[in-house]
């Protein structure tokens, strides 16, 4: 007995397969995404901390004054808010930057192959 989802049949519509990509290229992948990551990572914890610890240690903070307000109400009233803007304007900042590196990788590995076919 076969198994229901498997056909004997080739695909009729088979995929194509990827462009080859250089060394130079492959490795500029994966420093973009590397950073991609890793920039995720740290504005992610800084999200959590805002959220997260500084709510928890609202009572240890509620001495403390910013703007004329007590630490913990500032924090929640518009505080986390900005931190919030404030953490997707350098996403997409470092991710601009990113993106611009990523781009001139492409364009001298363009320009290399160019180069090494004689055009």
């Amino acid at each position: 007995m076969t198994t229901p989802h498997t056909s004997a049949q080739p695909a009729l519509n088979p995929l194509p397969e990827p462009p080859p990509v250089s060394e130079a290229m492959a490795r500029a992948h994966r420093r973009y995404w590397r950073f991609n990551l890793v920039c995720i990572a740290v504005l992610m914890t800084a999200g959590f901390l805002v959220s997260f610890v500084v709510p928890l240690a609202a009572p240890s903070l509620s001495k403390v004054r910013f703007a004329g307000f007590s630490l913990p109400f500032y924090v929640g009233a518009q505080g986390a808010i900005l931190v919030y803007v404030a953490l997707i304007l350098a996403y997409i900042v470092l991710m601009q930057r990113a993106d611009r590196t990523l781009q001139r990788a492409f364009v001298a590995d363009a320009n290399a192959a160019a180069t090494a076919r004689g055009n």
